[in-house]
């Protein structure tokens, strides 16, 4: 208010403060609360186990080979790093474009991100070979590696987000002005952030359905669809749990918000998949990839563009379902599980098609070159890339009991 303008009124005093959100813990029951505690926390002690046994025995163990050598719990990681990203966007948007609808989520948004990138970094620590040399990896960088580059990126996103939440939660005015630079600050990382990630297959050259630039935007798009899938289960979750209605106005904007990225993926990968079989020497991966890879094959049209894309835009597009939760939950859970099948379809099998060593020539060895690899998923790779996710909820719960993050009100008012 300026200094000429007129005292307000009580009642308008009242209203103000009325319309400001106030936060509180999650209400839930004790017992609701420590049996999320149990079921999550048994399967992170599963994964720990999955863990030793496979740092103990070997990759072996493990379905990954000399040509994979990234499994399925890579796939689980890449995913909630890149959903990770994707969560903070409905902070960053109450932020950056001043969209006062998203504000009141922002805590929560920025704590579901983080759990993300917890679990998502915790399955990534098998790739090292030994837990001890994370502490290696984090003091001495190549920095000619994209893999050291992720390094700084993931640590950074972590220290950004820990001070954009402090800027939300701490009213004392010195604080509060560091609200705004710290939402640009983590806008602009998670954007690098994401690139970063995409770029790790990206600059691939060896394998070719890796190499190709396109993968930074379409990692970018992904992260939108991961990201606001994972966060529309949680908040959806976190509302029934709490006996609190949730305003339609602001699940459409989450449904919307999903159909629009969801499409833009598709556009992404319509685009990378036009160029290869445009380019002469990508037509043996893209064949494999698109009809002749069995599983993978399988996944990509199934799991991926049917039940992962084209479902979850008639769950949302669809009038009749348009104001119906349960269908918002259906396409939320459906893209993760698109989410996962693309990731599976990119990371396995650009490995599965063996690597060209010489152009236009055939080659055969007792190594096996030249030849379609095989992978199946242990159960101990699934179990530690499942306790990843597990150790995300896990965050999340204690999060929200302990801190104020959510508000008073789920209504649209």
């Amino acid at each position: 208010m300026g200094r000429d303008d007129p005292p307000l009124t009580p009642e308008q005093v009242i209203a103000k403060r009325k319309s400001k959100p106030v936060f509180i813990e999650w209400k839930i029951s004790d017992k609701i609360f420590y049996s999320l505690l149990a079921i999550f926390g048994s399967v992170v002690l599963i994964a720990v186990a999955a863990f030793f046994y496979i740092q103990h025995h070997g990759h072996y163990v493990t379905g990954m080979n000399n040509q994979v050598v990234w499994g399925m719990p890579h796939v689980f990681a890449i995913f909630l790093i890149v959903a990770a990203s994707g969560a903070a966007n409905i902070g960053t948007l109450g932020t950056v474009f001043n969209k006062p609808t998203y504000q009141p989520w922002g805590r929560l948004s920025i704590v579901v991100a983080m759990a993300l990138l917890v679990g998502g970094l915790a399955v990534l620590v098998l790739d090292l070979g030994r837990a001890g040399r994370l502490m290696i990896a984090m003091t001495h960088y190549n920095f000619k590696s994209i893999f050291a580059w992720n390094i700084i990126l993931y640590t950074g996103f972590l220290v950004i987000m820990c001070a954009y939440l402090w800027s939300m939660m701490d009213r004392r005015k010195w604080v509060v002005k560091c609200y705004k630079p710290a939402g640009y600050m983590g806008f602009v990382w998670r954007f690098v952030l994401t690139t970063g990630t995409g770029s790790i297959f990206g600059f691939l050259v060896a394998r070719q359905y890796y190499d190709t630039a396109i993968l930074a935007p379409l990692f970018i798009a992904a992260s939108y669809v991961y990201g606001t899938a994972f966060f529309t289960l949680v908040l959806v979750f976190l509302s029934r749990f709490g006996l609190c209605e949730l305003g339609q106005n602001i699940q459409n904007r989450l449904r919307y918000t999903l159909a629009i990225f969801i499409v833009l993926v598709l556009f992404f990968e319509l685009v990378r998949h036009v160029t290869n079989l445009y380019a002469t020497e990508r037509h043996g991966v893209e064949a494999y990839i698109l009809s002749g890879g069995d599983k993978v094959t399988w996944l990509f049209w199934l799991g991926q563009i049917l039940l992962g894309s084209l479902v979850p835009l008639v769950l949302i597009w669809l009038p009749s379902l348009r104001n119906k939760q349960n269908a918002l939950l259906g396409a939320a859970a459906l893209a993760i599980f698109g989410g996962l099948s693309q990731l599976y379809v990119l990371i396995i099998g650009g490995q599965l098609y063996p690597v060209v060593l010489f152009p236009n020539a055939t080659v055969h060895s007792t190594f096996g070159d030249g030849e379609i690899a095989s992978y199946h998923a242990s159960l101990p790779e699934m179990a530690l890339g499942l306790g990843g996710t597990a150790l995300s909820l896990l965050v999340i719960v204690i999060a929200v009991r302990v801190l104020r993050l959510l508000p008073d009100k789920l209504l649209d008012e």
